[in-house]
């Protein structure tokens, strides 16, 4: 009786020493993950190139996606980074530890190819249209829910600048159409056609070019 007693003693004390362990380990690797990253942007802040490209490194591989989702191609894309990441460089300095790192890049990124775009975009005629039909048509959200990461680059990549442009910003960064107008130099109004006719775009680009997602339109 006085064994199993000890042994249960014994067991669940080794079981606390083991989770108390872990949660060392845990702190010790959280720590070194911020001295790791202090250590990055005080290298960028000196404009040490072997920080600067360990930087880059680092975070290529989530800013690719996002300049890809607002320009039509592998190497407009590219082309947004690299600028984006120039930006980054030069304004490191600024950057606030309190926030993600990661999100105040991807926030220059966005700024980078909203400035492209307004480059590059036609200087036509803004009209507001009456955007009600078109946003009656909310099927396509419901299917593009359903498609992989894949799938939704390659389609959003064929839409207009503009229609590409206001689409990824109020669907897939969650930004309301006066912050787009705002941001894009347009009304509230162009901003909401915009997105409506990126919806029915893409509704016919699934029905065309993905049919097996049997798409079918509500009327």
């Amino acid at each position: 009786m006085v064994r199993s007693v000890i042994s249960h003693v014994l067991a669940v004390y080794s079981h606390y020493m083991n989770l108390a362990l872990d949660i060392h380990i845990n702190k010790q690797n959280s720590n070194s993950r911020e001295t790791a990253q202090q250590q990055l942007i005080q290298g960028c802040i000196a404009q040490n190139r072997l920080y600067q490209k360990k930087l880059y490194e680092v975070y290529y591989g989530k800013m690719m996606p996002v300049c890809l989702r607002y320009t039509g191609s592998y190497e407009e894309a590219r082309d947004v980074l690299h600028e984006g990441f120039m930006k980054v460089y030069k304004n490191i300095a600024k950057f606030e530890p309190r926030h993600s790192l990661e999100s105040w890049i991807k926030r220059i990124m966005i700024n980078t190819a909203i400035d492209h775009y307004r480059k590059n975009k036609k200087h036509s005629k803004q009209v507001d249209i009456n955007y009600a039909s078109y946003e009656a048509d909310k099927g396509a959200v419901s299917v593009v829910s359903k498609l992989s990461a894949e799938e939704i680059l390659g389609l959003v990549q064929q839409l207009s600048p503009a229609y590409r442009t206001v689409f990824s910003l109020y669907v897939i960064e969650g930004y309301k159409h006066r912050e787009i107008a705002t941001m894009l130099g347009v009304s509230e109004g162009s901003s909401k056609s915009n997105l409506a006719k990126a919806r029915a775009k893409l509704r016919a680009m699934i029905k065309e070019q993905l049919p097996h997602y049997q798409y079918y339109s509500n009327g």
